[in-house]
């Protein structure tokens, strides 16, 4: 294998050592879909991705996002992180927005500056889709190892997908979302048969009062038991909370989402989201930093 370059960063992050990691390595084509499994494996991050070439097709960049368990045709903190290592590493120069060639199909992450460096990126998911909702508390409650009465009766539990389907459960106050801790056994029969494989519970109350929601993110059937920063699941909360009117509303503006208190990764997001005559437009954004850059061997 040729050597390769990597970039580490954190997305969703306000500074280093915050956020959801992510390695990005470049010019990857020459990699079969097995040695790019093992490397994400090695990363052991939630997702690895790989940028094919350094040249656009087709107006985008190709490129292949896999979590240390398989590949996955689409992934938040993936999208925006690749994209500000192609703007700091390929591009180099400001524009107004990257455009990456994943599974899913094209998603376009705008870039907005502070000075000359990248600051708040935003990326428009694919249009959302809703699975099966009112799924059933009981087996929901035991999933979570957590009193039913918790959950918010007020809103459905929802199957909800911009690209990678979550089950979106809404509870009733912090320390319930605290209190979450999934029963794998249960968590792996409640899935079963299931499109949705990942779970995305929140509230309003939250650790820093500059926040609207705090949220955590189960996924351990991609190998991730805890994510610090869910791109995709926030984009299928934001699409959930507009289509139930969540804060009253068919639009919401930059609400702020913490996530990863709870494992020290805290971790900042961003989303809008309006309801057209046609769907649900959604919008996920924070920032990135870069961590380090090495060579693979």
């Amino acid at each position: 294998m040729k050597k390769l370059v990597f970039y580490t960063v954190d997305v969703f992050a306000e500074s280093k050592f915050a956020g959801n990691q992510l390695a990005v390595v470049l010019d990857a084509s020459s990699l079969s879909n097995i040695e790019m499994q093992k490397i994400a494996k090695e990363m052991n991050y939630s997702e690895t991705s790989f940028v094919l070439s350094t040249r656009k097709r087709k107006g985008g960049y190709d490129v292949r996002i896999f979590t240390p368990r398989e590949e996955v045709p689409f992934a938040g903190h993936p999208t925006l992180g690749t994209a500000y290592v192609i703007q700091r590493a390929i591009i180099r120069r400001p524009v107004k927005s990257v455009v990456l060639n994943l599974k899913v199909g094209q998603v376009p992450v705008s870039v907005n500056y502070k000075g000359k460096a990248p600051d708040l990126l935003w990326m428009k998911q694919i249009r959302p889709t809703f699975g099966r909702t009112e799924l059933p508390r009981q087996s929901v409650s035991e999933m979570l190892s957590l009193d039913e009465n918790l959950i918010d009766s007020k809103f459905p539990v929802e199957e909800v997908s911009t690209g990678l389907p979550h089950i979106i459960v809404p509870m009733k106050s912090l320390d319930a979302v605290k209190k979450a801790k999934v029963n794998k056994e249960k968590y792996f029969e409640f899935i079963n048969d299931k499109t949705a494989k990942a779970v995305l519970i929140f509230c309003t109350e939250t650790y820093d009062k500059a926040n609207q929601i705090n949220a955590r993110q189960f996924a351990d059937y991609y190998g991730v038991p805890e994510d610090p920063a869910t791109g995709s699941g926030n984009g299928c909360l934001a699409a959930y909370l507009v289509k139930h009117r969540y804060f009253g509303s068919d639009k919401i503006d930059n609400v702020r989402v913490e996530q990863g208190y709870e494992i020290g990764r805290p971790s900042l997001l961003f989303l809008k989201a309006t309801e057209t005559g046609v769907g649900i437009d959604v919008w996920v954004g924070g920032r990135a930093v870069m961590v380090a850059k090495g060579i693979l061997v």
